[in-house]
């Protein structure tokens, strides 16, 4: 299967990086896809979650506030204000991961609607990974 280069980061470092066979982004006009090969765009993203399926099927997901990303034929970066990846080998990192998460939906100043729909899309994540 076809996998391209994920990379996403905040002012404080790097977030995720890695080969992945899909993403699914938050834009400013909706949710969208991306698979490698994708045409290239430049876009804004909004407040949620970026949800990505590894190369070993593994699914991980990473709370954003806001940011812009740039998708190519190859690779993708995202650059974000504030992230929080939802991850962890045991309930305990995951008890702390969706903490963080909370945390950064309070500063989020977007609409209800979208920290609804973050926390929904979190407590799911978290669920998944357990």
């Amino acid at each position: 299967m076809d996998t391209f280069t994920l990379e996403i980061l905040t002012p404080n470092g790097q977030i995720f990086e890695g080969q992945v066979v899909s993403a699914t982004l938050p834009g400013e006009e909706g949710e969208f896809g991306v698979l490698a090969h994708h045409a290239s765009l430049t876009t804004l993203l909004t407040s949620g979650v970026i949800d990505i399926v590894k190369e070993d099927k593994k699914q991980e997901s990473v709370l954003i506030n806001w940011g812009v990303a740039q998708v190519d034929e190859e690779k993708v970066v995202v650059l974000v204000e504030g992230a929080v990846a939802i991850r962890g080998e045991n309930e305990g990192e995951i008890s702390k991961a969706l903490e963080e998460a909370k945390a950064l939906l309070n500063d989020i100043a977007d609409s209800g609607i979208a920290i609804a729909t973050a926390s929904a899309r979190l407590e799911t994540a978290a669920k998944n990974l357990l």
